[in-house]
């Protein structure tokens, strides 16, 4: 049997919560295809700074690099709020996002048919969307310098720098057209190039990018008509390419489309080891309730499956599971509307209800297999 390790940081919150389930799926479905999965979990976050004193820690970090894949919870809370900002946990995710190399985020924005009355848009609005997103993750305003606070006769002062190198801008734009070329070949960039002179850069660059990509459409949106187009007509988007800073706000955005941000999941990769995350926070007034929709931690580890142990039948496996269990009616309560035909459902049992029908698909395919084989 195949064997793969896993750094796991299930981090604050109901990051554990969630990322326990993740981790219990993404096993047995990868054992259905030769995999063994040997998990190990690091503190990470708020909880790494209460032992160690930093929100990551050196030997996490390594263990990350030197595991096949990482598989995170999700960071903060409010407990750690007036901490510096170097000691802080989102600083944690930066520092690892960027020791692991991981510049290109992936958020899909999948409507399931089970939930298009979860969303806050008409039904007829969001069905049949389905958008990439592909955020560039380790440039910009998040990681630009000069960054910090300084008091002036006139008060304080606050400086962040947002900077793009043309080949950071590259190596992100190829991520995209190399995705784009597995959907419908269409790519929306998104930028502010009527105002900075980094969306100007960004939109040539990409622009001159698209000369290699024959196959790919190419079309530009400022970012405040994208934050329209994305609640007036989904359903125009394929890839959405974009910054940094943007992307992260466009994707929050998206994932109400959804129902909740409690949908999404997100895959950060590089040209090495990928990361796995849920795109919700770590949701403290929750946390311990058995309230916490962990299908984003699920279907992250789909991702995980897909992209760095090229998996692409157990993926497909995680997500026939997810849309199964809501198909039957089952619902957390972020996407609870009360209707007849749903019944609440707690953390665990949602994860309990994924694996039974993630080994119902597995031993419908096996048996099928077994017949065709005779």
């Amino acid at each position: 049997m195949n064997k793969k390790r896993i750094a796991v940081l299930p981090g604050d919150g109901i990051g554990p919560e969630v990322t326990t389930i993740a981790v219990d799926v993404l096993k047995e479905a990868c054992s259905h295809y030769g995999f063994e999965i040997e998990s190990v979990e690091y503190l990470f976050g708020g909880c790494s700074y209460d032992k160690h004193g930093e929100p990551v820690t050196d030997e996490t970090l390594e263990a990350c690099k030197s595991s096949d894949a990482v598989l995170l919870g999700a960071v903060g809370g409010r407990k750690w709020d007036n901490l510096d900002k170097e000691k802080r946990p989102e600083s944690g995710l930066l520092k690892l996002r960027k020791y692991l190399g991981v510049y290109a985020n992936f958020r899909p924005i999948k409507i399931y048919k089970a939930l298009l009355n979860a969303s806050s848009l008409k039904p007829e609005i969001i069905e049949g969307t389905d958008i990439l997103i592909v955020r560039e993750l380790t440039g910009g305003i998040y990681f630009g310098e000069p960054r910090k606070t300084t008091q002036t006769d006139h008060g304080a002062i606050a400086i962040d720098t947002m900077e793009y190198s043309e080949n950071e801008i590259f190596r992100i734009a190829e991520k995209a057209f190399l995705a784009a070329e597995q959907r419908s070949n269409r790519i929306c960039s998104v930028d502010k190039s009527n105002i900075l002179d980094c969306s100007r850069l960004w939109r040539q660059t990409v622009t001159k990018m698209s000369e290699e990509w024959k196959s790919v459409e190419l079309s530009h949106m400022l970012v405040d008509n994208c934050a329209m187009q994305l609640v007036r007509n989904p359903k125009q988007f394929d890839v959405i390419l974009t910054g940094n800073l943007f992307g992260d706000i466009l994707s929050d955005e998206a994932a109400m489309l959804t129902g909740s941000i409690g949908m999404l999941p997100s895959a950060s990769i590089g040209d090495g080891i990928g990361l796995y995350e849920p795109v919700h926070g770590s949701a403290p007034d929750i946390a311990g309730q058995d309230k916490a929709n962990p299908l984003a931690a699920i279907a992250s580890a789909a991702m995980l499956c897909r992209h760095s142990l090229k998996l692409e039948k157990a993926a497909q496996s995680i997500e026939n599971a997810i849309e199964k269990v809501l198909d039957a009616g089952y619902r957390t309560s972020d996407i609870y509307t009360g209707a007849k035909d749903e019944v609440l459902s707690g953390t665990t049992e949602t994860g309990k209800l994924i694996l039974e029908n993630l080994n119902k698909i597995e031993t419908r395919v096996h048996s099928y297999k077994t017949k065709a084989a005779t």
